[in-house]
């Protein structure tokens, strides 16, 4: 069995620069998780469906274009979840639509909460640390196209890494 995530990487230098404000928040998973929007969460798959897995993803990226995604703010899941986050203000029923196209045939899977795009900067803090990384990023602002997504798998030591990249392009 392997463990793996759908998501689209954060366009540099914003990605670089928001996993290294996660870092000064003191979240020690900045260094294992590349900064994204997640497509399909954690989700065990036998090996063996691999090459299923990616064809199901090759043809969701061809008949899905690229689309601009904004990045503005901060805001939280707190009380439910220990979380901090930017927002996407741009592109969000487009990352809905791509979610759900990505979670169909092969990768359908539930999820745990309801779909909410963003980009994680600080989980399972104490409240100090979740209130620093709030104010510190409420003026963040960025822009980027979402060109294409990856298919991520988390490591024995923990980090999560990039194994194919599919291009939008439809």
């Amino acid at each position: 069995m392997t463990t793996i995530g759908v998501a689209i990487p954060i366009a540099e230098p914003y990605g670089t620069e928001l996993q290294k404000y996660r870092a000064e928040f003191g979240d020690p998973m900045a260094s294992s998780i590349p900064t994204h929007v997640t497509m399909l969460p954690p989700t065990e798959v036998p090996d063996a469906d691999l090459a299923e897995i990616d064809d199901h993803l090759l043809e969701v990226a061809a008949r899905f274009p690229s689309f601009r995604i904004r990045l503005r703010g901060t805001a939280t899941f707190r009380p439910i979840s220990p979380v901090v986050f930017v927002p996407l203000v741009e592109g969000i029923s487009s990352c809905e639509l791509l979610q759900s196209q990505v979670r169909s045939g092969p990768l359908a899977v539930d999820l745990r909460f309801p779909y909410h795009p963003h980009v994680t900067v600080a989980h399972d803090l104490d409240k100090e640390a979740l209130d620093r990384a709030y104010d510190a990023l409420t003026a963040y602002d960025c822009s980027f196209v979402a060109a294409e997504f990856s298919r991520y798998e988390h490591g024995a030591d923990g980090v999560w890494r990039p194994q194919r990249s599919f291009p939008l392009a439809g």
